[in-house]
């Protein structure tokens, strides 16, 4: 405190001199038209590029944030790069060779509309029927798990996020490889229920949390979360697990559609399981 009472003593003549300067600037430019007009039109342009430096600095950040999330984005795709394939093992004789068909295929689209606050939330994207997208396709972010494709027109669909009361998806603790169902009872955006774990197993905070491949619709290993906390009701056996969401629902930009090119044949097949058992 003392050092700057003594820089301003020191340099006294100077603040006197800028004070008087600012007060002369603005008695001319209310007393002048054209003068005041010209004050004005500089302070616009030393204005306009201080908004363009700001603007220019927000976008960079924004940019390197985009582009932390395609690089996870990149590397998750490499890890699960095998998963979208199936491969069957022709042995014929003494020669053996393995043949991969592709099971899933992905479709990149915008998000245009959005909602996190709601007890049931949707979302909008910019492509529909004409671009191949069509109900029950699953749908998944940079970041992990996003929801499911509930309505389409033309041009744009309706997803059904993890965000809804009626979402329910078949999903699995990584270190333990126990499947449970993700929900959402409302409330933080930020967060989800794991439910049907057995309180068998010991289960750690951070424990991971992805995709179990079980449903016809995500594949095996998309991340989901991380165990934020566990209880569990007295004679349930069972835990309720607050789930903290690796997708940021706020901040969603662009989705991949999934298409699994053997549903229609799975679920026709668990179709017909189910009359032969209501036969039986």
């Amino acid at each position: 405190m003392e050092s700057l009472l003594a820089f301003i003593k020191r340099n006294n003549y100077v603040f006197v001199f800028l004070l008087l300067e600012i007060l002369a600037i603005i008695f001319i430019s209310q007393n002048s038209n054209y003068q005041g007009s010209k004050i004005v039109g500089v302070g616009n342009v030393v204005a306009g590029r201080c908004y363009g430096t700001i603007a220019k600095v927000g976008d960079y950040f924004g940019l390197r944030h985009e582009n932390e999330l395609l690089a996870a984005e990149n590397a998750q795709l490499r890890a699960q790069l095998e998963s979208s394939y199936i491969s069957y093992n022709m042995r014929e004789f003494v020669h053996q060779d393995t043949v991969y068909k592709q099971r899933y295929s992905y479709t990149e689209a915008q998000v245009v509309k959005n909602s996190w606050n709601q007890r049931n939330n949707y979302i909008m994207i910019n492509k529909g029927r004409r671009q191949g997208i069509h109900n029950d396709q699953a749908v998944i972010s940079p970041q992990g798990i996003v929801g499911v494709v509930v309505n389409t027109t033309d041009n744009f669909a309706t997803i059904m996020p993890v965000l809804h009361s009626n979402s329910r998806n078949s999903v699995k603790i990584s270190r333990i490889n126990t499947n449970g169902s993700l929900v959402w009872t409302g409330g933080d955006f930020r967060y989800a229920t794991l439910i049907d774990i057995p309180t068998t197993y010991k289960l750690h905070q951070n424990d991971t949390i992805v995709t179990s491949g079980m449903a016809n619709d995500f594949p095996e290993g998309v991340m989901v979360g991380f165990v934020e906390q566990t209880t569990s009701e007295r004679g349930s056996g069972f835990y309720t697990i607050k789930v903290r969401l690796a997708t940021e629902f706020t901040k969603l930009d662009h989705v991949y559609i999934i298409e699994n090119y053997f549903k229609a044949e799975q679920d026709s097949l668990m179709a017909r399981t189910h009359v032969m058992d209501e036969q039986n």
